[in-house]
């Protein structure tokens, strides 16, 4: 039973006087430092504005103004992203040398304007952040924090709201109702399988008496994805609030956030928070002078793919190789040392602490009938703006691809989008309008996955995206199953054989049959899900397979052994420079007179036709 009352007046109080250590920071200029800004020289950016007199934002002393280190803002590729809130404005690609300038204009009141954001669509600066098309469309509720604070102070934290929502619960004492908010709130798993996540802690929340697990899947591993990351770098409380309030509900006293050694930044501001959150009561023993006590760890994980999946991931937190096992027995019974665990992903539990405040209606008004509440994804490729975007589960591709992303890079012809890295699958022009909702993409042979969008224009060779995908998936296999051990060796070597121009008709009902077999019989959801890429390009375009096969020709003109490299003699001044180049004597013709390529000794390397200073080699 809950020993000690007035937990929210508590909160609120620790939240209020935050505010005000916040409002003596003065005028607070927010750089981001997530891992991407950082290797691209945010820590830089700082030490310039410590330099010029500016304090890096602490919450004991008044100042003019502050510079503030944050974690990410999204819009990873206009990074260094630099912005004022207090003046509305975001600066996009700065650099050390920029901050001077950046300085003296915030003393002055005006705007370097070269430093604003360009509007692709309608080539113009924004001055208002506010109108950043990439923004205007997203509605952030995992990520609502992510880029406001810094992520190394837990107060900065609380004067968002950290922690209310777990002090609401432990006031009220209803560990079911809180369970049965969640199921209200219609959430389900973000991390790709997309389970009801109410039904999965009422299962485990059965077995309370003994010992229980709360387990956190922040092993992000597909090729482009790092939403999990961004939440762990960005806003670690908001998870660990999320943790301790589905702890709550379960009945468990201890908690494992497992999270990759790739992830160094997101694994020190996590053990950052802890150690926050337990010298404030917030974790640990008797949490604010209650009954319950949360002890959280962190497991780094060596980065194996199939420790996503949820028996290899406890595999590994256990000690043992991260392999899959039979499910004979479900993990709510058996799970972290043969003891009932409950497993979310980051994202997973960073949704629970808003919907513990604003209640499941709010959650469940958003997103689609099955769908609820919205969707981090990864916007990568060839689009405009590329980044981190949170969007309403009924918002469509199309919204995505164009008004958030800005459209096609240099005005090319969309073409497609792979959306849930390897084991995902292909969307088409004709499902621009189809909302990114579970149910609508598994119709069409596709899946949310991870969130990853990798978006492709009319120069993308389809088949070599899909042979990409399955080297990477035969590289992580971690080999225990016949059928995705052998079964995606076997369809990289077809799928090898028609980039090179060597495949037959054959071949692609070989690679269909292999692909259910893998699909059928693989032990874990990585194996079945590991021949989605080729299924649905092979469904959506199979003409470029053909292509490759019948005609010895790759469309978009990517495939090197399939392409054919031509001197144009009106072109070519006879400068040699191309025979210079090749590394096998292929090029023929004497100065000052038009080469020409012996096809027989072309290796194909494209060396000539990089090197031609007067564009005089061409492919077809």
């Amino acid at each position: 039973m809950i020993t000690q009352t007035g937990l929210i007046k508590k909160i609120e109080n620790e939240k209020k006087i935050a505010q005000e250590n916040i409002k003596k920071q003065g005028l607070r200029v927010l750089v981001c430092t997530s891992t991407g800004c950082s290797a691209n020289g945010a820590l830089k950016i700082i030490e310039k504005f410590n330099e010029l007199g500016v304090e890096t934002g602490a919450l004991t002393k008044e100042a003019k103004m502050s510079v503030v280190p944050t974690g990410c803002m999204g819009f990873c590729e206009k990074g260094c992203f630099v912005v004022v809130p207090d003046k509305k404005l975001a600066y996009v690609h700065v650099k050390a040398d920029d901050v001077e300038e950046i300085f003296e204009s915030l003393k002055n009141d005006t705007i370097v304007e070269r430093l604003l954001y360009v509007d692709p669509a309608l080539n113009k600066k924004v001055v208002d952040s506010s109108e950043i098309n990439f923004y205007k469309k997203q509605t952030r509720t995992a990520l609502m924090n992510c880029g406001h604070l810094n992520p190394e102070s837990i107060d900065e934290a609380i004067a968002l709201g950290a922690y209310e929502a777990l002090v609401k619960v432990l006031e009220k004492n209803d560990p079911d109702g809180v369970i049965t908010e969640i199921e209200n709130s219609g959430l389900r798993g973000r991390g790709g399988g997309g389970f009801p996540t109410g039904k999965k802690w009422r299962s485990v929340s059965k077995h309370k008496g003994g010992k229980s697990y709360v387990i956190c899947n922040g092993d992000e591993g597909d090729p482009g994805a790092f939403m999990d990351r961004s939440v762990m770098e960005s806003d670690p409380h908001r998870l660990l609030e999320g943790m301790a309030i589905a702890a709550f509900a379960v009945g468990s006293d201890e908690a494992y956030i497992y999270v990759r050694a790739e992830y160094p930044l997101a694994v020190k501001r996590l053990q950052m928070a802890i150690d926050q959150a337990e010298e404030k009561n917030l974790l640990g023993k008797n949490i604010l002078g209650t009954d319950f006590s949360l002890k959280i760890h962190i497991r780094e994980g060596a980065g194996a793919f199939v420790c996503g999946e949820s028996s290899a991931l406890i595999a590994s937190i256990e000690g043992e190789r991260g392999m899959p096992r039979p499910k004979n027995i479900h993990m709510a019974e058996c799970g972290l040392f043969k003891r009932p665990t409950l497993l979310n992903n980051v994202e997973t539990f960073a949704n629970v602490p808003q919907i513990i405040i604003k209640g499941a209606d709010w959650f469940a008004s958003m997103g689609t009938e099955k769908s609820k509440g919205t969707k981090t994804f990864a916007l990568t490729g060839e689009v405009n703006n590329t980044g981190l975007i949170e969007v309403p589960m009924d918002t469509t591709l199309r919204e995505i691809v164009f008004d958030i992303g800005g459209g096609i890079r240099g005005g090319k012809k969309f073409k497609a989008v792979q959306i849930g890295g390897p084991s995902g699958g292909c969307l088409t022009e004709e499902h621009l309008d189809l909302p990114m909702d579970y149910d609508a993409l598994k119709s069409v042979g596709a899946m949310v996955g991870s969130g990853g969008l990798v978006v492709m224009n009319e120069d993308t060779c389809i088949v070599e995206v899909a042979r990409f995908f399955m080297n990477f998936t035969k590289n992580e296999s971690c080999g225990k199953c016949v059928p995705c051990r052998e079964g995606t060796k076997n369809m990289l070597v077809i799928l090898e054989r028609i980039v090179k121009g060597q495949g037959t008709m054959e071949d692609l009902d070989k690679l269909e049959e292999l692909a259910q077999v893998v699909q059928l019989g693989s032990l874990c959801g990585l194996g079945k899900s590991a021949p989605n890429p080729v299924l649905s390009t092979l469904k959506y375009f199979k003409d470029e397979y053909i292509a490759h096969i019948k005609d010895k020709k790759c469309p978009a003109g990517v495939c090197s052994a399939l392409k054919t490299y031509k001197i144009k003699e009106d072109l070519c001044k006879g400068c040699t420079k191309c025979a210079r180049n090749c590394p096998v004597g292929a090029i023929e013709g004497s100065v000052k007179n038009p080469h020409t390529i012996n096809q027989d000794k072309c290796i194909k390397c494209g060396a000539c036709q990089s090197g031609c200073p007067f564009k005089a080699i061409v492919t077809e």
